[in-house]
């Protein structure tokens, strides 16, 4: 009877270990992303992710699909994925709060839902992967008051906050981050913006509108990502702004890095996006496996791995940027940018 029990156990064992290789070989994951407003998402995150997947599970399907800032296609492409078979879905979300709903319904379904970037609070998701965005936040910001202090600003001096868009919870999350870091700073924050749809070109229309307001009162731009102090920045020069206060960003587009060589832009965040990507492809084979992933935190009741970024200036460009691989000379030093890149000691 003991050896009868023994090998049933045992077939189980089996029978189970057998059930989730299964679900591995051969399955669909699907990796959506938000928009189109950064170009992160078909140069890095999208191949990042694609390529550790082709490395842990040759066999597995990747679906990749962009919502281009429309919640109701997100939604769309949701449903597609999961008709289609996807056993998880890897989520940035266009509208953090209604993406709550769609983790419902693929938790309904037995399928599992990894937020990736930007949290989705209502609901706790099977796993959250992300950078700091918190800490991104405070980063940017300080290093900006950093600045001001060091070139000995005056205190009570103004700066503009720029920041993302109002329904993407890790754009608050930035948001708090620069609120931490300019409360406790001596300077001011004349006005404050929250930018639709991360879109630049809103961006640039308030920035725009406030240097009207305050003109030379403006000493600093806190700004969250690459495309809005792209904005600020092109407000200023439209304006005719002769010396520019320094602008924040986050994200190292090429774009950005090109404004940092040049002199227009202060700061930015380098967040390799591969990073995040190949951690989410491995919490999504994990899963498939019917494993647990390991999590180094818990936000919004959602077991999550966040990954710390380097703030980057004109001054560790080189290192942190180019020296690490990030980005080639050649790719970024072109153009008018090529005199600059010499005098950084980027290129010869």
């Amino acid at each position: 009877m003991k050896t009868l029990t023994y090998l049933l156990a045992s077939t189980g064992l089996v029978l189970s270990l057998g059930s989730a290789a299964l679900a591995q070989e051969g399955a669909t994951v699907a990796f959506l992303m938000p928009d189109q407003a950064s170009t992160r998402y078909e140069q890095h995150d999208y191949p990042g992710f694609k390529a550790e997947m082709e490395k842990l599970c040759p066999s597995c399907t990747v679906i990749y699909q962009n919502a281009n800032a429309d919640v109701a296609l997100q939604q769309q492409q949701f449903n597609s994925v999961i008709a289609q078979g996807a056993k998880v879905v890897v989520l940035d979300p266009v509208d953090s709060a209604a993406a709550a709903a769609l983790v419902e319904i693929a938790q309904s379904q037995d399928v599992k839902v990894i937020a990736y970037d930007r949290p989705i609070p209502d609901k706790p998701a099977d796993y959250y992967v992300s950078f700091d965005n918190q800490g991104i936040g405070k980063a940017i910001a300080q290093s900006l008051v950093d600045h001001l202090k060091a070139k000995g600003v005056a205190d009570g001096a103004g700066v503009l906050q720029i920041n993302g868009s109002p329904t993407d919870a890790a754009a608050g999350l930035i948001r708090d981050g620069i609120d931490s870091a300019l409360d406790a700073s001596p300077y001011k924050t004349l006005a404050e913006f929250d930018t639709p749809d991360w879109a630049p070109p809103k961006a640039q229309e308030w920035a725009a509108g406030q240097i009207t307001r305050f003109g030379d009162q403006i000493v600093g731009i806190v700004a969250a990502n690459d495309g809005t102090g792209g904005g600020a920045i092109a407000a200023l020069k439209a304006a005719g702004v002769k010396e520019m206060p320094p602008v924040t960003g986050n994200d190292a587009t090429i774009a950005a890095l090109q404004l940092i060589i040049s002199g227009d832009q202060y700061n930015t965040i380098s967040k390799p996006s591969e990073i995040v990507a190949a951690a989410a492809a491995g919490v999504a084979v994990k899963l498939l496996k019917g494993e647990t992933p390991e999590a180094t935190h818990k936000l919004y009741e959602t077991p999550s791995q966040l990954f710390v970024p380097a703030v980057v200036t004109a001054e560790n460009i080189k290192a942190e940027i180019f020296d690490k691989g990030i980005n080639k000379p050649e790719e970024v030093c072109t153009g008018e940018y090529v005199e600059g890149c010499r005098k950084l000691g980027i290129i010869n």
